[in-house]
């Protein structure tokens, strides 16, 4: 199926956005500029303004996107969302890392949630990976990844006990791509991690079971009013 990632321009589209945000260092305050929350919540909402003419700008004027005007809206699942002019829709999530930190553990999405969206093979989970650094006070971007989740390589992939379960990066600082990866194979082994991932938060509730089963027994027999 051709996409933006067949068709290789998500590498245009990381070259824009790191010329993009590098070429505009002031939406950062020295008020902000410490604070990685307050960093990724800036470059978040520069991107949500400029990511139309960013994208288009990528992808040229023979490979636009569809009905921009109406595309880029907030979705639940992503902080930017976009249809091509193939129909194929993307929503995407940002992701920013300061590179002097030590660990770095982002969720990125439900196992629910992507299941539903990718029953569709015209929509893609896109993370947007933006690694800065701060020297001297000044705002420097080092790398940009503008991949699909299905492009990010389990081995840098973990699962979170947060509802149905939840996708997190293992460790920021250490990614690992594979563009060979096809959709179905990752899925596959989305589903094969996640019957080994819940038997051991079964065993998990069921030792919180029996310890409150004991803090209950031991108030019952309390002689207190």
């Amino acid at each position: 199926m051709k996409n933006i990632f067949t068709q290789r321009f998500h590498r245009t589209i990381e070259k824009q956005v790191q010329d993009f945000l590098s070429s505009h260092p002031n939406f950062l305050s020295q008020q902000t500029i410490n604070s990685p929350r307050a960093v990724g919540d800036a470059i978040q909402t520069v991107l949500e303004k400029n990511f139309r003419e960013i994208v288009d700008n990528a992808l040229g004027t023979d490979a636009s996107t569809k009905e921009p005007s109406a595309s880029f809206t907030r979705r639940a699942m992503a902080d930017i969302a976009f249809y091509d002019k193939d129909n194929n829709y993307y929503v995407v999530d940002v992701k920013t890392h300061r590179l002097d930190t030590e660990f770095n553990m982002p969720n990125l999405t439900s196992v629910e949630r992507l299941s539903r969206l990718y029953e569709d093979d015209k929509n893609n989970f896109v993370i947007l990976k933006i690694d800065y650094e701060i020297m001297n006070k000044k705002f420097a971007i080092k790398r940009t990844l503008f991949r699909p989740i299905e492009f990010f390589a389990w081995s840098c992939l973990t699962l979170g006990a947060l509802g149905w379960g939840q996708i997190q990066i293992a460790n920021a600082n250490e990614i690992e791509v594979k563009e060979s990866y096809s959709r179905k194979e990752w899925m596959l082994e989305m589903c094969d991690r996640l019957f080994e991932f819940y038997p051991k938060e079964i065993e998990k509730i069921n030792e919180r079971i029996g310890h409150f089963q004991k803090v209950r027994a031991f108030w019952k027999d309390k002689n207190l009013w």
